[in-house]
C-alpha cells in the first residue's frame, strides 16, 4: 500500500465535483459577490441543523468567536474563562475583544473544559464561559451551564471542530447563549477556503450580529456602533451548501473509521480516545495519547504515515500570551497532556484497510521497540 497523508481534502472535492462546480459557477455568473442570496440560503440551513433560529456568516471561525463576544457585550476589564489546551484561536478571539482569557484545566477523559475547575477562575471580572468541544467531543455542558445560570454568565460555545455533534440528545452549539462554528477546510464540514458562523436563538443577538459584522451598519453606510469587516463569500455558502446534506454521512464514516481504529488498537500501549454515552463524539480529529510518542511520530513519517500534534504547546505557555501570568504547572492535565498526544490520519474518504494499515504499523513500532 502507498503512503497515507494525514488528510485528503481533494478526495472530498473530486466525490461532488460537478456539484461545486456548478455552484461555484451559479455564484460567478449571478454577480453577486457579497452577502446576499446564497448566504442567506446557507446560514438559514446551517443554523436549523445546529438547533439554531438565527445563523450569521463571517470570514472565518476566529471572527465568528470576536463577533459573538462583541454582540454579547465582553470588551475590556471583563475575563472569559475557558480552556489553554485549544487551537489558539480561541484565545485570540478573547484578546481581540480586550478581554482577558482565564485559564481552567481539562477533563482529562473528555480534554474538555473541567466543570469542576469553573469556581476557582470565577471572580467579579468573569463575564462569560467559552467551553471548547475539542477533537469533535463535546464538552460537558450540563455543569458548565449550571454554573452559568447561577452567576449570569454567558456561554459561548466553540464549535469549530464539532459540527454535528450531540451533548444529551442536543446538537453542539444549541445549549450555549451563542456558538462560533469554523468551515475552514479541514473542519467535518469545510469550506474551499476561510469561513464561520456564528448561531443563536437571541433574535436581538442576531441583529447585533449582523451588524457588527459589517462595520456596524443597520442602515447601508451609516454605522451605528464600531463593527468589523467579516463576511462569508457567497461562493464558499454556495459550496458549503452542497456539502451540508453529506455531513450525517461524513460523522458517520467518522465514527466508523474511530471504531475500526479502537478494535485493531486495543492491544497496543496507545489511550483511545474517550467516549460518553451522554455525547457523539464526530471525531474530527482521531487523538491518541502513546507514551513514546516521539519515536511513533518518526516511525509513522518513516513508513509514509502522516500525522500532526493538536496540539504541541499549551496556549498559556505560547510567547504571545505569557504575559497573562499563567506559569509553567499551573494547569498539570493541560501540560502533561500534549507531550504524549499524536492525531492519526482520519478522514471521510479514508478506508478502512488505510486505518488497519496505520494501526499494523503502530503494532510493529511496539513489537520493534519491545
Amino acid at each position: 500500500m502507498s503512503g497515507i497523508p494525514f488528510l485528503n481534502l481533494k478526495a472530498q472535492y473530486e466525490s461532488l465535483k460537478s456539484e461545486i462546480d456548478a455552484a461555484a459557477a451559479r455564484v460567478l455568473a449571478s454577480g453577486w459577490y457579497v452577502l446576499g442570496p446564497e448566504v442567506e440560503a446557507f446560514e438559514q440551513a446551517y443554523a436549523q441543523m445546529a438547533g439554531c433560529e438565527f445563523g450569521v456568516g463571517t470570514g472565518s471561525g476566529t471572527e465568528a468567536l470576536h463577533l459573538a463576544l462583541l454582540a454579547a457585550g465582553v470588551g475590556p476589564g471583563d475575563e472569559v474563562i475557558t480552556v489553554s489546551h485549544t487551537a489558539v484561536a480561541t484565545v485570540a478571539a478573547i484578546r481581540l475583544a480586550g478581554a482577558r482569557p482565564a485559564f481552567v484545566d481539562i477533563d482529562p477523559r473528555r480534554y474538555t473544559l473541567n466543570p469542576a475547575e469553573l469556581a476557582r477562575a470565577f471572580n467579579p471580572r468573569t463575564r462569560a464561559i467559552i467551553p471548547v468541544h475539542l477533537y469533535g467531543q463535546p464538552a460537558d455542558m450540563a455543569p458548565i451551564m449550571e454554573f452559568a445560570r447561577a452567576r449570569n454568565l454567558l456561554v459561548i460555545e466553540d464549535c469549530a471542530q464539532a459540527a454535528g455533534a450531540r451533548y444529551q440528545n442536543q446538537p453542539v452549539g444549541a445549549i450555549g447563549h451563542l456558538a462560533a462554528h469554523s468551515f475552514y477546510p479541514t473542519k467535518n464540514l469545510g469550506a474551499a477556503g476561510d469561513g464561520g458562523m456564528v448561531t443563536t436563538n437571541d433574535a436581538a443577538l442576531a441583529r447585533r450580529l449582523r451588524a457588527l459584522r459589517q462595520y456596524g451598519w443597520r442602515r447601508r453606510y451609516i454605522s451605528e456602533e464600531t463593527g468589523l469587516n467579516s463576511r462569508l463569500d457567497p461562493i464558499q455558502a454556495a459550496i458549503l451548501a452542497v456539502k451540508l446534506p453529506h455531513l450525517p454521512a461524513w460523522n458517520a464514516a467518522r465514527r466508523r473509521l474511530a471504531a475500526r481504529y479502537r478494535q485493531e488498537l486495543a492491544s497496543t500501549q496507545a489511550i483511545l480516545p474517550a467516549e460518553f454515552p451522554d455525547s457523539e463524539h464526530v471525531y474530527h480529529l482521531f487523538v491518541i495519547r502513546h507514551p513514546r510518542r516521539d519515536a511513533l511520530q518518526r516511525y509513522l513519517r518513516a513508513q509514509g504515515v502522516g500525522t500532526l500534534i493538536h496540539y504541541p504547546l499549551p496556549v498559556h505557555l505560547q510567547p504571545a500570551h505569557r504575559s497573562l501570568g499563567n506559569e509553567p504547572g499551573s494547569l498539570p492535565i493541560s501540560e502533561g497532556l500534549v507531550a504524549e498526544i499524536l492525531s492519526l490520519p482520519l478522514y471521510p474518504e479514508l478506508s478502512e484497510a488505510g486505518v488497519s494499515r496505520v494501526a499494523q504499523v503502530i503494532r510493529d513500532f511496539e513489537e520493534m521497540a519491545g
